[in-house]
């Protein structure tokens, strides 16, 4: 369910960074992202990769749809672009396993 959940925030924020279909409903978007993103920090916390957790903890805050942030146009622009690159690196390259114990 997570790399769905990637991969359907990777599509949204894409449509929304060139203000397609998603643009005028930032509701939506701020739920997919908000969700995503903590399902995301559940798994790198489970797999031990407390960075990532501390990242997607951060995205999920700011497109948090309960208590919006008031941003400009170019604002809201610049933190979509952020978000989807965030998420295409997690699609990419986050696997969610935990990390090899050398002990």
């Amino acid at each position: 369910m997570t790399k769905t959940m990637k991969w359907l925030s990777v599509t949204m924020l894409l449509l929304a960074v060139f203000r397609l279909a998603v643009a005028s409903h930032e509701t939506l978007l701020s739920i997919v992202v908000f969700a995503s993103g903590l399902l995301i920090v559940a798994q790198a916390v489970r797999s031990r990769k407390y960075l990532w957790a501390i990242g997607f903890l951060a995205i999920a805050l700011l497109f948090n749809p309960v208590v919006s942030i008031a941003l400009s146009g170019r604002d809201v622009l610049w933190l979509n672009g952020i978000g989807l690159a965030a998420f295409l690196m997690a699609a990419l390259a986050f696997d969610g396993r935990p990390a090899p114990s050398y002990r």
